[in-house]
């Protein structure tokens, strides 16, 4: 999935996602209908924030802008959204 179809996914700048800490490796899994979210593993531990930095530097990265979290800071369902 490149960055071209992942802001599809963005509403009002902000995109849904759901997170899969400790896993080997940073990626993209997919977008699911039912929840309406997109699922992302990252393989940073959810601990002391590490995952929401990884988050940030590959969201940041993939869509070349910059990026932070809006809401769920301490739930594996973020809400990110592209700073202007």
């Amino acid at each position: 999935m490149n960055n071209a179809n992942i802001e599809s996914y963005f509403k009002n700048n902000c995109l849904k996602i759901l997170v899969k800490p400790n896993s080997s490796s940073n990626e993209i899994l997919g977008f699911d209908e039912e929840k309406q979210l997109l699922k992302v593993s990252i393989n940073a531990p959810a601990d002391k924030n590490k995952a929401n930095l990884e988050v940030i530097k590959f969201f940041s990265k993939l869509l070349k802008k910059r990026v932070r979290i809006k809401s769920g800071l301490k739930s594996r369902e973020k809400l990110v959204c592209i700073l202007n």
